[in-house]
């Protein structure tokens, strides 16, 4: 008997000292630490933002003790290119920040990682631009800021915005005369015009279980038809001037506002530093609501923290994703770089809501969709604006034209993404 405890004690010995010498299982503390901490991580920020970035990375460094190295690259387009030679070489960067409709190309091509993160974070963002940060159903970053077009006014001429299109369509058929025009708008471009066909029941592609359906194109339904139509109107009864079309069509529109000829614009926030340099005095609102009661469905655009799918250091990367985007470190930066965070307790503090430019993008902004983020977006651009153009000009009808615009889409789609 005592033999037999003896074995059994010895048994009970070795395991217990394979057990303490067996590899240990990673701290799972949401994205909290690695299995070993790094000295440092590389993050890349967009030109002329760092500003924006030094105090939460400033932060950070005192919590973590981890180093940040930032530099600052192009993001629309220099980031990602340079993301897919430096990430494979092993010397890119653990973050980086891209504009949302790059997301769908980025992962397609394994550049980016999933990202996985608390409710309770997703909930601090408007719901939209979270799913701007989406694809396939999955995260793959967070929102850092948001743009979208909002109603810019002339305040000599509108002392405050009308509540509904209706308003501004009455307000423009009284004003508008001797080269002066009541409201304005680049609505032969597609990103401006969505917000019109959006609003009354048009879509790109149709969104099923959070992913988008490339072959379920909606740019040619009856509501679809029904956007084009109010939009043709505005031209045909003379209320836009012609030159507002085409390639030339916004700086023509943003010439004619700052010269002071025009009481209102539909345009976005990078325009506004222009106006007030040509001393007009702006007021700003979201976009009144359409004739059917709906809002207009502007694009929004939503810039975004991402980790490079190269780095090592992917669990600290996430964690320093989270920390860049809180609500204080978002609210330094719109302090900074007049960047207008997507956080939903900022939409309603004083640092955003007295500013009317600032507070019109958050509030539109949730009533705005992002723009497709699925490679087969690049097709879309082109046709549309192609039957776009014929449609204000009056040379074609808008079912006859959006038909025509849908199936070039369709085309290019099977041609380019198999």
């Amino acid at each position: 008997m005592k033999r037999f405890f003896s074995i059994f004690m010895i048994i009970l010995l070795v395991l217990g000292v394979l057990s303490a010498c067996g590899p240990k299982e990673k701290e799972n503390t949401n994205g909290t630490a690695d299995s070993k901490k790094p000295e440092k991580l590389i993050v890349w920020e967009d030109t002329k933002k760092g500003v924006g970035l030094k105090p939460a990375v400033q932060s950070f460094e005192e919590k973590y003790g981890i180093k940040i190295e930032f530099k600052e690259i192009e993001m629309a387009k220099k980031m990602r290119d340079q993301l897919r030679l430096d990430g494979p070489a092993g010397t890119g960067p653990d973050v980086v920040t891209l504009p949302h409709d790059q997301i769908g190309q980025v992962v397609t091509e394994g550049l980016i990682a999933e990202l996985k993160v608390d409710e309770s974070i997703l909930d601090t963002f408007t719901e939209s631009s979270v799913l701007a940060q989406k694809y396939d159903g999955k995260l793959y970053g967070l929102p850092k800021a948001t743009e979208t077009p909002i109603f810019i006014y002339n305040k000599e001429f509108m002392k405050e915005a009308p509540k509904t299109m209706d308003g501004v369509y009455s307000f423009a058929k009284g004003f508008t005369k001797d080269g002066k025009y009541g409201f304005l708008a680049v609505l032969d471009n597609y990103y401006f015009s969505h917000g019109f066909i959006g609003g009354m029941g048009g879509y790109v592609f149709k969104e099923n279980d959070g992913a988008l359906d490339r072959d379920d194109v909606g740019l040619n339904n009856d509501g679809a038809v029904k956007g084009a139509e109010y939009i043709q109107k505005w031209y045909k009864e003379g209320l836009f001037p012609k030159g507002i079309i085409g390639e030339n069509g916004g700086s023509a529109m943003d010439g004619l506002f700052n010269e002071g000829k025009v009481a209102s614009v539909m345009n976005g926030p990078w325009a506004v530093q222009g106006m007030k340099d040509a001393g007009i005095e702006i007021g700003a609102a979201p976009m009144p609501s359409l004739p059917n009661g709906e809002p207009v469905k502007t694009f929004m655009g939503v810039k975004g923290w991402h980790v490079s799918a190269f780095s090592k250091n992917q669990e600290w990367a996430t964690k320093f994703v989270e920390h860049i985007t809180n609500e204080e470190n978002a609210k330094k930066r719109f302090e900074l770089t007049s960047e207008i965070p997507p956080v939903k307790s900022l939409i309603e503090d004083p640092v955003i809501k007295e500013n009317d430019v600032a507070y019109a993008v958050a509030e539109q902004s949730q009533n705005a969709l992002p723009m497709p983020n699925i490679p087969e977006m690049a097709e879309v651009w082109k046709p549309m604006a192609d039957s776009l153009q014929t449609i204000v000009t009056g040379k074609a009808e808008p079912k006859a034209a959006l038909d025509s615009a849908v199936k070039g889409i369709k085309t290019n789609i099977k041609t380019n993404h198999k």
